[in-house]
């Protein structure tokens, strides 16, 4: 029997999918940290990826389609205690989900944000995602995508991120230790994880990436941000995985006059005359 305190449970996921090796990260990662499942919260949005939260026994919150990010903040900001994790996929998180992902890295919000990025919406059609490479043919792109791909890392590091890394399912042990450093890290914290799609995505397979991917060596500076915005360009023949950029900034909590005092929203008693008073006065 296993002396996990976390549980896993069948998946809806395809075979060989890329999925399965970052639930198995996901798992030892938390048990490694010593964490409890209801300290933990799991949020997702829509897609496969998105499912991941109904697969572990942790807290969980299963949003809208792109919207993983505003009830996984809010639910950070409410009750500090929580660790707050969100897995969802690159057409939840980067299309979809674009500006909110964008804007927590603004408010920096201590949540930590694992995206799934198989280059295609795997729970309907295989269509290209935001990072599908231009040319991608796709069951609905039959001529190739004509977009430019997004690149989600060297987004984040422009727009403030204190903590971006990229991740590769295909080496489960190398993303256990990136998770837990972005789970510890005080902060909205990304990790972009390259995941084969079995089912859709017949390019970027798992031999596709074993030849391509390595990892950041202990000489690499995760702290210079002009680097590392050159280093998340790297992606064809090469491609850097580990942690890109690491900066510490004051959080949302520390930043928010009433937060940062250590008043806990959650538990607070209301007083519904009051409530009553002030929804009047907006009548």
């Amino acid at each position: 029997m296993s002396d996990s305190r976390f549980e896993t449970f069948e998946t809806a996921w395809c075979p060989g999918c890329g999925n399965f090796n970052i639930l198995d990260s996901l798992k030892n990662a938390l048990d490694e940290l010593a964490l409890d499942p209801h300290d933990v919260l799991m949020v997702g949005g829509i897609g496969q990826a998105a499912k991941l939260p109904q697969y572990i026994s942790a807290n969980s919150f299963s949003g809208l389609h792109g919207r993983a990010v505003p009830p996984a903040a809010a639910a950070k900001i409410v009750n500090p205690a929580l660790t707050v994790i969100i897995n969802s996929g690159d057409g939840d998180s980067y299309g979809e989900g674009g500006n909110h992902f964008i804007h927590n890295i603004r408010r920096n919000v201590d949540i930590a944000h694992f995206i799934h990025d198989n280059q295609v919406y795997g729970l309907t059609k295989g269509q290209a995602s935001p990072t599908a490479d231009k040319g991608s043919v796709t069951p609905v792109q039959v001529e190739g995508s004509l977009n430019i791909p997004f690149n989600p890392v060297l987004m984040a590091i422009a727009a403030g991120a204190g903590f971006v890394a990229r991740g590769f399912s295909g080496r489960p042990e190398h993303l256990k230790e990136l998770m837990k450093q972005a789970i510890r890290f005080k902060g909205y914290a990304l990790v972009d994880i390259l995941q084969p799609c079995v089912s859709f995505n017949k390019v970027n397979t798992f031999a596709w990436y074993s030849q391509r991917v390595y990892e950041l060596d202990k000489e690499y500076d995760r702290g210079d941000r002009a680097a590392a915005m050159l280093k998340s360009m790297e992606f064809g023949d090469r491609i850097p995985i580990g942690v890109l950029y690491q900066e510490e900034q004051p959080t949302f909590h520390e930043q928010h006059e009433v937060l940062k005092n250590g008043q806990i929203l959650a538990g607070r008693k209301n007083d519904p005359e009051l409530v009553r008073e002030l929804m009047l006065e907006m009548v």
